[in-house]
């Protein structure tokens, strides 16, 4: 847990699981929003800077990085926007597009909220996103894991039956099995110099999952929320996070005075311990993240 009292701060985390290897590439993430708020950019400016730096990462869940589904070829993306000067925008089940972070601030800018599959997609190549179709080593290997671990006795998720996946199929092909993979989302939220927040979000989406599956990164108040107390970011299993509306629950206890560590403390005891979750937030004085399972993360805060 980190909080800190500072003029403006930002927080960026790298997934509830991911472990903290890969806090380097927090940093640098954090070190891109530092230099939109030098550079006049307002919160949300600094909150995209840092997503889209993890997106093109390539070790993280998110854009370059994103996850193969349970047919080995799919790659369906989320991603959000939102601030305290009005702007939301989200994107659901995103295909071919490297920065879907790019893509939910261009949805802030239209009349609607929230854009998904096929029409997201077509709104992308319209706001000039190239297409994107490269599948990391990363993640084919992930996917093999995940396929050996699905044919095997033990849950890849908890609670869930590994043969419900087989059951339900939806895909194209057939199940490639007879019957602990990456569920990890990237994330940040900032507080500009004008008190301003701003959180923006991105997954390359849960493995395993069905077809069409949307998690909490999307979902206003689930994966995340700003509002003028702050701005809260979640990660981890989406099904489990949407049950509690996590973000916007957790924002509305620090609303109402709840110091902001407590919050995030009060927001991952919500879940068991088998259950990985994460949050980071900033206030209008402090800024922190906590997780109940490593989780990569940094915090930038300039006076």
């Amino acid at each position: 847990m980190n909080s800190i009292n500072t003029g403006s701060a930002i927080v960026v985390h790298g997934g509830a699981g991911a472990g903290r290897a890969l806090d380097d590439g927090c940093a640098q993430a954090a070190q891109a929003a530092r230099e939109q708020l030098d550079q006049d950019g307002d919160a949300l400016d600094a909150a995209i800077a840092a997503v889209l730096a993890l997106e093109n990462d390539g070790r993280f869940n998110a854009g370059t990085g994103a996850a193969l589904g349970l047919d080995g070829t799919t790659i369906e993306m989320d991603a959000c926007v939102m601030d305290t000067r009005g702007r939301l925008g989200a994107v659901a089940g995103l295909r071919a597009v490297n920065n879907p972070v790019l893509v939910a601030r261009d949805i802030s800018r239209t009349p609607h909220c929230l854009l998904s599959g096929e029409g997201a997609e077509r709104f992308a190549r319209a706001m000039g996103h190239a297409p994107y179709r490269e599948v990391s080593d990363k993640a084919r290997r992930a996917h093999k894991k995940m396929i050996d671990q699905l044919a095997s006795d033990g849950r890849v998720m908890p609670g869930v039956d590994n043969n419900d996946f087989a059951r339900f199929w939806n895909y194209a092909c057939s199940p490639a099995f007879v019957g602990k993979s990456g569920c990890d989302t990237v994330g940040a939220v900032a507080r500009d110099q004008d008190g301003h927040f701003a959180v923006a979000g991105s997954t390359g989406g849960s493995a395993p999952s069905l077809l069409g599956r949307v998690g909490d990164t999307p979902i206003i108040g689930s994966g995340f929320y700003a509002g003028p107390h702050g701005a809260v970011a979640a990660t981890g299993i989406g099904e489990r996070i949407m049950r509690h509306m996590l973000a916007s629950t957790v924002y509305h206890w620090i609303a109402a005075g709840t110091a902001l560590d407590e919050a995030l403390r009060r927001g991952v005891g919500l879940f068991p311990d088998d259950v990985a979750v994460g949050l980071i937030a900033v206030s209008r004085t402090d800024a922190g993240a906590f997780s109940n399972a490593p989780m990569p993360q940094a915090v930038v805060c300039h006076g």
